[in-house]
């Protein structure tokens, strides 16, 4: 019996049946997924006071993770789904289409909602005045639909309308900051990001105007025969600079450090752990599954372009990171560096290279998570952002400094956690092809990571504490309890690798074979959702 299935039968849904899925309500899972954030959204935006609303959002958000771990298992087990919309089959209609790799996303996406959910009231309560709590709380619930939206849609169009929703979502968020800065950083990737989502909008209107389609199945079929004329290289080019402005690939990441420094804490962890994970994601589906690894010699040159801007967004964010005096500031340059370890695997086009991409996807986001949730405690404790001023901390709140330190050790690489694993395959990737350079600039980026993460656990734990680290206030029993769980998650994934690197082996080889690689067949139809056999 499936997940979901028996999931039916625990809600007195449809009988199990011996394969396929569950028939009855239970199959609008793919639809679900995305309708709860935004009926939610709707009705936090109404509701006063602001705990009623938070309450709407954590229901919501404990719902999201059984969803997508049910949709994953029945990818897994059954093979693609196909949710069609509006009674039009595709590729007239829009669809949802989950295989693998997004339906990973899916989890991954909606583990990092719950998470920063639980984490929320106490860390709002400090940093947002109370007539803006049900805004706020709406406002990550819309961020959270586009995101899912983005990763579940299998329609070019439709990314961008989720891409939007999630961007002005987003804008919103990192207004609400308690620094006036925070309105200029907002303003900043308001400008950057429309001109990302332009970008992305020319590249969709070409390809349609090659093949009259917006279904990204049908899109990859009809463009195999043309994918080497100069509108389709252009449609993907356009394509590419617009989610690499999303996605703060250097040297498009002006907009990152601020966002991120001056953001309320619950939206920057949200944000550093969701949102440019799922702009990756769309990348990779455009280039593998639509244009196809082997689109044509001139790639060959694009792809040693975007590796060298890749290993220098390794590199370069990391030096700055090491001179930064704000902690969220160097975890933003810290962030566009760890891109750039995703973009690798994403350039090098061997299983090996894009496991460890997909896998470091995964894993940066609850490293990052974590870290960025920690020093949300820190900033409820004692207000502190600045790193000189966070000497003693380790005395001080030896709990949360505890996280940051496993998280750190994360971030750097040490074997045992989370991010050497998905290293491991990026240097796996690299070393079958040959490019030593790039080994050496992976484990050049590691070190450097020691440096900046080095700095701020020498003074947590070997300074004296001064000031307000000398008498914090002790952080709330949930945001300990979120921020540690996702510290042993990086602990367990460093030894547990079914999850973190055995499913995006399994998406890797789905993404390498492409949509017209006989990896996803468009399955019969039943009831508005079909499955590959």
């Amino acid at each position: 019996m499936s997940l979901i299935q028996a999931i039916s039968a625990a809600a007195g849904g449809a009988a199990a049946v011996p394969a396929g899925p569950a028939l009855g309500l239970i199959e609008q899972l793919p639809g679900l997924q995305v309708a709860l954030p935004m009926l939610g959204a709707v009705l936090a935006a109404l509701l006063r006071p602001g705990w009623l609303a938070y309450a709407v959002m954590l229901v919501v958000a404990l719902l999201s993770p059984v969803i997508s771990f049910a949709i994953l298992h029945e990818v897994l087990a059954y093979g693609p789904i196909s949710y069609e919309m509006g009674g039009w089959e595709p590729p007239v209609g829009i669809e949802y289409r989950i295989d693998e790799a997004n339906a990973f996303l899916l989890v991954l996406v909606s583990i990092m909602m719950a998470m920063v959910t639980i984490y929320a009231p106490r860390a709002t309560a400090s940093e947002i005045p109370a007539r803006l709590h049900s805004w706020y709380y709406a406002m990550l619930l819309i961020c959270f639909c586009g995101l899912q939206g983005m990763a579940i849609t299998g329609d070019a169009f439709n990314i961008f309308v989720f891409m939007e929703i999630s961007s002005l979502a987003m804008y919103a968020l990192i207004a609400m900051g308690k620094d006036r800065r925070a309105l200029v950083a907002a303003y900043q990737y308001l400008v950057i990001g429309t001109i990302g989502a332009t970008f992305y909008v020319l590249g969709i209107g070409l390809a349609f105007a090659l093949t009259g389609t917006l279904n990204l199945v049908d899109l990859a079929v009809k463009l195999d025969p043309v994918q080497d004329s100069r509108g389709a290289l252009a449609a993907l080019a356009f394509i590419s600079v617009g989610i690499g402005l999303k996605l703060a690939l250097f040297p498009l990441h002006l907009w990152l450090p601020n966002a991120y420094a001056f953001a309320p804490s619950v939206a920057t962890a949200l944000i550093a752990s969701t949102a440019t994970k799922v702009a990756v994601y769309i990348l990779v589906r455009f280039v593998y599954s639509v244009y196809g690894v082997d689109i044509s010699e001139t790639m060959a040159y694009d792809t040693a372009f975007v590796l060298l801007l890749a290993s220098i967004a390794m590199i370069a964010p990391s030096l700055v990171a090491v001179f930064q005096s704000n902690v969220k500031r160097m975890l933003a340059y810290s962030s566009v560096a760890q891109i750039g370890y995703i973009m690798v695997g994403v350039a090098l086009l061997n299983e090996a290279g894009l496991t460890g991409g997909l896998s470091h996807l995964f894993n940066h986001a609850i490293i990052k998570g974590c870290l960025f949730l920690a020093v949300g405690c820190v900033v409820y404790s004692t207000g502190i952002t600045k790193i000189d001023q966070m000497a003693g901390l380790g005395r001080t709140m030896p709990l949360t400094m505890g996280a940051f330190v496993v998280a750190g050790l994360g971030l750097i690489g040490v074997p045992g956690t989370a991010g050497f694993v998905s290293k491991w395959y990026l240097i796996q990737g690299a070393a079958e092809v040959g490019y030593w350079w790039l080994v050496a600039a992976i484990v050049i980026a590691s070190l450097i990571a020691v440096f900046y993460v080095g700095r701020v656990v020498e003074l947590a734990w070997f300074r004296e504490a001064r000031g307000a680290a000398a008498s914090p206030r002790a952080p709330a029993p949930e945001m300990l309890a979120v921020t540690w769980a996702l510290a042993l998650a990086v602990l367990y994934f460093g030894f547990q690798t079914d999850i973190s690197a055995g499913v995006p082996a399994q998406a890797a080889e789905v993404l390498l074979n492409g949509y017209t690689g006989g990896a996803m067949p468009v399955a019969e139809t039943q009831g508005g959702v079909s499955l590959g056999e």
